[in-house]
């Protein structure tokens, strides 16, 4: 996958989580910045009012809280182990922990109120969002270097700058510098080692390494016609798909092989798909749908 191909850091500030994104969206991702969990369901109607209010207030918060959508009929399971007995509920999460919550609707003020507490749990940034945001806009313009040195400084006032360190990675990877960004992974702090856009441009890197030895699409396409039950060009095959774009058709070709063996090569379908949808933003709609076609066909 070519450096300008790589997906910008994992920087919404509201992201529909499921039970396989909880621990890096919820549990890491609050020692970044706090993060409200929203449990909900299509069918709730206090939900549909308290669900954009909540959104409003975190985007208007700017970038000092995140907010995790989860539906309880998809997510039954961390619906269970967070004790969720009626909807809507909402957790916030801080340092890994949770630190309040409430259940039911709330009014407007409840609501700003309750957002603003947690906001300011992140502090005064000095200006760092604002140059991070100017970083990631460099970056998207081509001036990797700019984006670079932009990167470094936030890293400089805060070095446990989830966001900023993987930009830093993402500069090194638009200068061909990956023995660089591969070394700052490798030694990202302890910390953030786990945050979501650390996982997620780590994913990205093992994806196009694993692809550049996998070979042509075309050719690994005409191997699997002839041969189906050849569970490691099929592999291969998804690998290459994922790293030239065809996202969809990358994570059919894992489910297949999923389907057939679930267990071949200590189960690499499915741990190939987990590093495709860390690799990918939370709320993509590819990911959304495969995830799910993947739990029926666990627990079928």
């Amino acid at each position: 996958m070519p450096a300008d191909q790589f997906p910008t850091a994992a920087t919404e500030l509201v992201v529909d989580g499921t039970e396989a994104t909880f621990m890096t969206d919820v549990i890491n991702g609050s020692n970044v910045m706090p993060v409200i969990v929203d449990f909900w369901a299509p069918w709730c109607g206090p939900c549909k009012t308290l669900g954009p209010a909540l959104e409003a207030a975190v985007k208007a918060a700017g970038g000092k809280v995140r907010m995790v959508k989860i539906n309880v009929d998809e997510n039954q399971e961390i619906a269970a182990q967070m004790r969720i007995q009626s909807i809507p509920a909402v957790y916030a999460f801080h340092e890994g922990k949770p630190v309040d919550g409430f259940v039911g609707n709330q009014s407007p003020s409840q609501i700003k109120e309750f957002v603003a507490k947690l906001a300011a749990l992140s502090g005064d940034d000095g200006g760092l969002a604002e140059a991070l945001t100017a970083a990631e806009q460099m970056l998207a313009d081509g001036a990797a270097v700019d984006a670079a040195e932009t990167f470094a400084a936030i890293l400089g006032e805060e070095p446990e700058n989830a966001a900023a360190y993987a930009g830093l990675v993402r500069a090194h990877l638009a200068l061909d510098d990956g023995e660089q960004a591969r070394l700052m992974l490798d030694k990202a702090p302890e910390k953030i080692r786990n945050a979501a856009e650390i996982v997620a441009i780590k994913a990205q890197i093992d994806l196009a390494e694993a692809a550049a030895s996998a070979g042509p699409v075309g050719e690994l396409r005409a191997a699997l016609e002839s041969n189906p039950d050849d569970h490691q060009t099929r592999l291969d095959l998804a690998t290459a798909l994922a790293a030239t774009g065809e996202l969809q058709a990358a994570v059919d070709e894992l489910l297949e092989l999923f389907r057939r063996d679930r267990e071949w090569n200590d189960q690499a379908a499915k741990t190939q798909l987990y590093k495709i949808f860390d690799a990918q933003k939370a709320n993509d709609p590819i990911v959304l749908k495969a995830r799910r076609r993947l739990s029926s066909m666990i627990f079928a």
